[in-house]
């Protein structure tokens, strides 16, 4: 929905701008004329839009919430627009017709956003049906209930499997367009002749296990079986795909060393300036394959000499002024471009763990092997999609992530995943929010983690 929307604003903008354009600016040549300022206004509002969240129906629920929005974006487009003109002065247009196509942005925005949310309004909402009441079936209706539209709507929870006759009775009574299993223990207990009647009858009928995951964006691992991994071919990651990806990587590590030397030699400056100790950062960690390299990190903490919890929150003390600024925008991830060309890592994967964490997490987080299926990263899905982690319990759910883009890895998806990574280190946010806050094994973990150099990150 969100590519559709991006393409859709996107047309509108062009013929909105180049209508006002050609109307402002008649003469013979403004027709052909009009289609550069056209295009380059609706490049520079769709990368402002992305960047101003206005693409995130979490954050842009209603056509109110996107005008509140608008003049930051406008605002941002301007100055990316005036940019492209001074590099491409073909594209510029005179005041009149400029302040016009501002104009016919803030019109076509607006008109396709409320259609977009006329169209939700009016579309046709799935009803669900969840056999079982137990964890899994509370995180998916959890799920369902925080929808930014909600496209789904429960209609009821079976906490005890019912007979044959009694789905039945329930099928036809809540005439659900879905029914989801997310049965503990399903042996002998399922109603299979209803469910089968009810699929013939066009209801959708599907594991817990995969809406959740369509719906989260993560896996819920705990509630998985084994097998389903294991013998998953999603899982087994394609020579092709590792490749593509290996290369993708390759080329920006060199793109990005270019680009990024002399900003790393005033970083380097700068850290030593600011606190005494090395400029870099070296630790052990566990990569593709369980193999060991050392990771490359500029230094954000004060060295100590007695060992310490490798925890993110158990070291906030220990960041230096330059730390915070450096962790804010990312830009103590600059040297692992060197990993990256050793081998050591891709661009996109998951965080490699210190090794100290190694055989902890290997025992507490279930499946968590699958990770080495694939080059760890510099930045990931979890990075962008949750918090630094601070006990064990957080490790498990950023792990839910890095199974999901395993699952699902392919180009498309880590350019997307780069495109985030470039709106936190611009904008210096953090890169989502903790939705875990119990302490449960917290203290076991961290007794278990407390020979680090750093913090895990």
């Amino acid at each position: 929905m969100i590519r559709f929307l991006a393409l859709a604003e996107s047309a509108a903008i062009c013929a909105a701008v180049w209508g006002a354009v050609v109307v402002l600016a008649a003469g013979p040549g403004a027709v052909p004329s009009a289609i550069g300022p056209a295009l380059a206004v609706a490049l520079c509002t769709i990368v402002s839009f992305y960047y101003n969240d206005l693409y995130d129906l979490g954050a842009a629920r209603t056509p109110v919430a996107v005008a509140a929005r608008l003049p930051q974006a406008l605002a941002i487009m301007l100055v990316l627009w005036a940019g492209l003109q001074t590099i491409w002065p073909a594209l510029g247009v005179p005041m009149g017709p400029s302040l016009a196509g501002v104009g016919a942005v803030c019109a076509a925005v607006l008109v396709s956003r409320t259609a977009l949310y006329l169209w939700m309004r009016a579309s046709r909402v799935r009803r669900v049906l969840i056999l079982g009441a137990g964890p899994m079936a509370q995180r998916l209706r959890q799920q369902i209930e925080t929808q930014p539209h909600r496209r789904l709507c429960l209609v009821g929870m079976l906490e005890e499997p019912p007979d044959v006759p009694t789905m039945d009775r329930m099928v036809d009574q809540l005439r659900p367009h879905r029914i989801v299993v997310a049965l503990a223990e399903r042996r002998g207990l399922l109603p299979l002749d209803s469910l089968v009647r009810a699929r013939a009858r066009g209801v959708v009928v599907e594991e817990a296990v995969d809406l959740y995951e369509s719906l989260a964006g993560r896996l819920a691992i705990e509630s998985m079986r084994p097998s389903s991994l294991i013998f998953s071919a999603e899982m087994q990651k394609a020579p092709a795909d590792l490749a593509a990806a290996r290369a993708l990587s390759v080329v920006a590590a060199f793109v990005g060393l270019a680009f990024a030397a002399p900003l790393m030699a005033l970083l380097a400056a700068a850290i030593k300036l600011d606190s005494e100790g090395p400029v870099f950062f070296r630790q052990t960690r566990v990569g593709w394959r369980g193999r060991r390299f050392t990771m490359v990190k500029f230094r954000t903490m004060r060295p100590v000499r007695e060992e310490h919890s490798v925890w993110a929150q158990d070291n906030d003390a220990r960041i230096t002024r330059m730390g915070r600024v450096l962790r804010k925008f990312r830009l103590d991830e600059l040297p692992q471009f060197f990993n990256i060309l050793a081998g050591h890592m891709n661009l996109v994967g998951p965080r490699p763990h210190p090794e100290v964490n190694y055989r902890l997490f290997s025992e507490r987080i279930p499946h968590y092997g699958l990770r080495e299926a694939v080059r760890p990263g510099v930045t990931g899905w979890a990075q962008i999609r949750y918090t630094y982690a601070n006990n064990l319990e957080e490790e498990t759910e950023k792990m839910r992530y890095d199974l999901y883009y395993i699952k699902h890895m392919s180009v498309w998806f880590d350019l997307r995943i780069l495109i985030d990574t470039v709106k936190v280190v611009l904008l210096g946010r953090e890169s989502g929010t903790s939705a875990i806050t119990q302490p449960a094994v917290r203290e076991d973990a961290t007794h278990a983690a407390r020979r680090g150099r750093d913090s895990a990150a």
